[in-house]
């Protein structure tokens, strides 16, 4: 017995992943693979943790099976991550695999299965991690009213994107201000003098660049000690992307050498929070 979905997969964010170029950085795209289609998230250039923030929607998805049997065990998706080569095919970085949630025709579109969570997926490079995507897949029955039975796509709207849809409300984190503050004091080099270094965040913070003093010392120190940046970040903490630290060799020619590499998985112990006034006034007068 026929039955016809359309597959929307809320490609929000991965972290951690495989650096697969030179510069300690990737420029990394998602393929999402289901039954006989597939489809791509944009590409992000120069990044470990892109926000593609993307909405990939597949129509006339054609399934074969009772209508149940649809429902409590649905075909999987594939997800793979590749890097983006100016020059020849696109690099492997990762696969992962991950289940929609089914809503039948006749079902209301309601908590607490609809709208569907954001979740982490682990990503695999062969036997080895290789880092989280964090998305969200929905697999909705086509019925007889057609398409016009579906639930909407509740903006935002972003016209710079042109066709690209954004992660609807209701399902991408809200976010607030943070002021995201890095105190570098210098750091140690053996067998290799650097002259410059850099400090490149995720594509959800910012890049920033430190300047190194020019020694030849092993140690060298920072000039400008403090990096600051205000960034839109989720409220839910555990969605906070990590932030990757590079150092790299300044030399002749404009040549850049990837020196280290460093990622804080968690902010969260960083994270501090200002008293609120209102309750230290309640507190005094009552």
């Amino acid at each position: 017995e026929k039955q016809v979905f359309q597959l929307r997969a809320h490609m929000y964010q991965a972290r951690s992943l495989f650096a697969a170029d030179s510069s300690g950085l990737s420029d990394p795209f998602a393929r999402v693979f289901f039954i006989s289609q597939s489809q791509c998230t944009e590409v992000l250039n120069e990044t470990l943790c892109p926000t593609w923030d993307q909405l990939l929607v597949f129509d006339n998805v054609e399934l074969y099976g009772e209508a149940h049997e649809m429902r409590d065990d649905p075909p999987i998706i594939v997800i793979e991550i590749y890097d983006q080569d100016t020059v020849g095919k696109a690099d492997f970085m990762g696969r992962t695999f991950a289940k929609p949630v089914v809503k039948m025709s006749d079902e209301h579109y309601c908590p607490p299965r609809f709208p569907p969570q954001l979740e982490y997926y682990q990503i695999y490079r062969g036997n080895s991690t290789a880092g989280d995507l964090l998305a969200a897949f929905e697999l909705l029955q086509i019925g007889p009213g057609g398409k016009s039975d579906l639930p909407p796509i509740d903006g935002p709207t972003d016209m710079d994107r042109g066709p690209i849809l954004p992660v609807p409300l209701g399902i991408r984190p809200v976010l607030s201000k943070y002021r995201v503050e890095v105190i570098a004091l210098g750091h140690q080099v053996f067998m290799l003098s650097v002259l410059w270094g850099r400090r490149a965040c995720p594509q959800a913070f910012e890049s920033r660049e430190g300047s190194l003093r020019t020694s030849h010392s092993p140690h060298p120190a920072l000039d400008n000690q403090l990096t600051f940046a205000s960034q839109d970040l989720p409220e839910n903490e555990l969605l906070h992307p990590p932030l990757n630290i590079r150092v790299v060799d300044c030399r002749a020619f404009g040549r850049y050498t990837l020196v280290g590499s460093h990622a804080v998985s968690s902010l969260r112990k960083f994270i501090y929070r200002p008293p609120d006034k209102k309750a230290q006034h309640w507190n005094m007068t009552g």
